[in-house]
């Protein structure tokens, strides 16, 4: 997995944690550009106890909030996402006076989040949180990115990219046309507004 880019990334991370303070690290790229992937791996370079991934989709809305109105067609946008409470967790992250912070998480088998399911501990030093739309400019999103010391921008081929997405969506219950559908109509707007915020980025990641 590693790259010349990555191997530079990895470096330079851990000289800014070699300070002792905490470093809240955000991965961000289109849909299907494999963050969730990223993360854990950047997680199993640190060993046990060193990082703690706490992703942004423990912060979907509540299918109870989104049936029955339009955003249900639209989950996943950048409106279907409790911006608030993302920003609020970051804050606990940030100020590390608590003795474990408990974050929510997000699970495709039951495509609803699920509260309290990670747990960080403030003596954790690498918190790495990975998600849509951690450089975009709407409220409350950039007071989120003010919350991240770095955020890392994922550069995955649309091919490749699109492809998983439509793979991901047949395995959680969707056919293949409908999967099809979705990952070229919200998938697709989603990802040219997050494709949009790539220039904020601090690195540029290239991954497969």
């Amino acid at each position: 997995m590693d790259s010349p880019e990555i191997t530079q990334a990895i470096a330079a991370l851990r000289a800014r944690m070699a300070s002792g303070s905490r470093t809240i690290l955000g991965i961000t790229g289109p849909p299907g550009s494999g963050k969730s992937t990223f993360a854990a791996w950047i997680r199993e370079q640190f060993g046990p106890g060193a990082a703690v991934v706490v992703p942004m989709d423990g912060f979907h809305l509540g299918n109870a909030i989104l049936d029955g109105t339009p955003l249900r067609q639209r989950k996943g946008a950048i409106d279907t996402f409790d911006g608030g409470g993302y920003l609020s967790l970051l804050r606990r992250l940030v100020r590390r006076d608590e003795p474990v912070v408990y974050a929510p998480e997000f699970r495709r088998t039951i495509d609803e989040p699920v509260a309290a399911s990670i747990a960080v501990p403030a003596e954790v030093p690498l918190i790495i949180t990975e998600g849509n739309y951690l450089l975009a400019e709407q409220e409350p999103w950039k007071e989120v990115r003010a919350q991240l010391d770095e955020v890392w921008f994922l550069d995955t081929p649309d091919q490749l990219r699109v492809s998983r997405l439509v793979a991901r969506h047949v395995q959680f219950g969707m056919d293949q046309s409908a999967a099809e559908a979705w990952a070229a109509g919200p998938d697709e707007a989603n990802a040219r507004l997050i494709s949009s915020t790539r220039p904020a980025a601090d690195r540029i990641i290239p991954w497969l």
